[in-house]
């Protein structure tokens, strides 16, 4: 039986992955990788090499029986996202669970994701939380969403830059007015921002400043005070 490590990746920068994580996707056979054009980069900011496999959402299903046959067959592999944990809103499940059923076995190293850092500096309580991955763009959003209003629980969630603007003025029309939230935008980047307020105070920042980069959003349970 070969293995299947799971390996974090930087969201931002490249300083934070793990002296293991390097090590390890040095030794693999082979490194399986959402984008490999991505993984290159890192690679080479680290200045080696490794073979890259092609692994993401659109031939996971295609070619998920061949690598747990290789796995089966003595392959040691490691899977990688273009940035934090794969398997967290990142293909990745689909293996872990195939493998773990054909009984390889399967380690993942902790490392980078993005909903950890942006639920810790939100200032919410952090004992139980809710993640809630990326919402629905059209069926099934707004009831998603609502159940999310009730939720006593702090919430995490991502969202698009081209989808914050809208999903804040959805939220308005369900949240009590003074129910806060926290935005942390490009989380451990250059121009790493949170900004923190009730639906309006964040619709009036997000109209009036720009919006780029990669969105976490985090709101407070209902009744919370």
């Amino acid at each position: 039986m070969g293995k299947l490590y799971v390996i974090p990746t930087p969201i931002g920068n490249l300083e934070d992955i793990t002296f293991r994580a390097l090590r390890l996707m040095k030794e693999v056979d082979a490194i399986l990788a959402e984008d490999t054009r991505t993984t290159k980069n890192l690679l080479n900011h680290y200045e080696f090499e490794n073979k890259l496999i092609a692994y993401h959402q659109n031939n996971e299903h295609k070619v998920v029986a061949t690598l747990v046959e290789e796995l089966k067959n003595g392959m040691v592999y490691g899977l990688v996202s273009d940035a934090g944990t794969p398997a967290i809103s990142d293909p990745g499940f689909l293996l872990v669970r195939e493998a773990i059923k054909e009984g390889i076995e399967v380690e993942c190293l902790p490392g980078a994701t993005a909903f950890v850092p942006a639920l810790v500096n939100s200032g919410f309580p952090c004992e139980k939380f809710v993640y809630e991955g990326f919402l629905p763009h059209k069926k099934g959003r707004l009831t998603r969403m609502q159940r999310i209003a009730d939720e006593e629980r702090t919430v995490v969630l991502y969202e698009s830059p081209h989808r914050i603007l809208k999903a804040l003025q959805q939220f308005d029309e369900l949240l009590d007015n003074d129910r806060k939230l926290a935005i942390c935008r490009e989380i451990s980047k250059k121009f790493e921002e949170t900004v923190r307020g009730t639906t309006a105070e964040l619709i009036e920042h997000f109209t009036t400043n720009p919006i780029k980069g990669e969105f976490v959003m985090v709101i407070e349970g209902k009744g919370k005070k």
